[in-house]
């Protein structure tokens, strides 16, 4: 599978920075490894950036300079794209029929926008809703 763009979920961002899952973190960080060798860009729309915060605050405890520091560095880092418009023609168009979650619903969107992306999730539903919508969802088993 060639990939040229990924649109990120919050879900392989809270892996990736987590103990969680090591098997998920060391995927994730093959994706922000080769994106900051530029060999693709990462979409990052900015809902995932405020849950990311949100789910690390809340739930993990991380203490606020921290994930401060977390943000900051990703958002600089070479091969990362932050997107903060949305084009809602195609968000209605999905959100709530085909994908439920109203997060999901911004990052599948995003994704249907950007030529020849994939959806990086480890989300089970959320993978099938983008599979019944044509959406690529990245197979984290296979190497790129």
């Amino acid at each position: 599978m060639k990939i040229r763009n990924v649109v990120i979920d919050t879900n392989a961002l809270i892996s990736f920075v987590t103990d969680r899952d090591h098997n998920q973190q060391a995927k994730v960080a093959w994706l922000l490894e080769n994106a900051a060798k530029l060999h693709f860009t990462i979409f990052c729309p900015l809902n995932v950036i405020t849950e990311f915060v949100y789910v690390l605050l809340n739930i993990y405890r991380v203490p606020k300079t921290t994930v401060k520091q977390m943000v900051s560095d990703f958002i600089v880092m070479p091969g990362v794209e932050i997107v903060t418009d949305l084009d809602f023609e195609i968000f209605f168009s999905i959100w709530p029929d085909h994908v439920s979650d109203y997060g999901d619903a911004i990052v599948a969107a995003v994704c249907k926008t950007k030529k020849g992306a994939y959806v990086a999730t480890f989300d089970r539903k959320f993978r099938k809703d983008l599979e019944k919508l044509g959406v690529r969802v990245y197979n984290f088993s296979q190497p790129s």
